[in-house]
């Protein structure tokens, strides 16, 4: 297969990964999030350091449990680097996030601003299984003010 094919394929399976974790998070299925990831993979975000698949699976069984709360994560402007096992991206994260007063998460939910903006810096590795996070950063940009009762 031509090298550019395999690099255009590879690059479309790492894009893939940053989709599939957004979906995952807003539609229920946030633990799968760890399958995603090496066995060894890493998230980090401001104050908080996810280390390997167990802690990771861990987590996003809380956020699950947040029974309140409606989101959508979109991910946009993604730039992956390939190289041959290791790939690396930069791309926007704009959060959408209402939590309800009610205890259940309301749909269509109130919109106003974004929660938060920001960027992954995401390192991938290629793995028997396919393509998976290696390290999942996350910096933000922009925070909605908390409010004020």
């Amino acid at each position: 297969m031509d090298s550019e094919l395999v690099k255009l394929l590879n690059e479309r399976e790492c894009e893939r990964l940053i989709s599939t974790y957004c979906h995952l998070v807003d539609f229920g299925n946030a633990p799968d999030i760890a399958n995603l990831f090496t066995s060894d993979g890493l998230w980090l975000g401001l104050n908080v350091k996810m280390n390997g698949q167990a802690d990771i699976r861990a987590h996003f069984e809380q956020r699950q449990s947040v029974e309140r709360r409606q989101s959508r994560h979109l991910c946009t402007n993604i730039v992956i680097d390939m190289g041959i096992d290791t790939a690396s991206s930069v791309c926007y994260l704009v959060n959408f996030r209402h939590d309800s007063s009610t205890g259940r998460a309301e749909s269509p939910a109130p919109a106003g601003l974004p929660k938060y903006v920001g960027e992954y810096h995401d390192t991938f590795e290629k793995t028997s299984e396919g393509w998976r996070f290696a390290v999942r950063r996350f910096e933000i940009s922009f925070l909605r003010p908390a409010r004020v009762s």
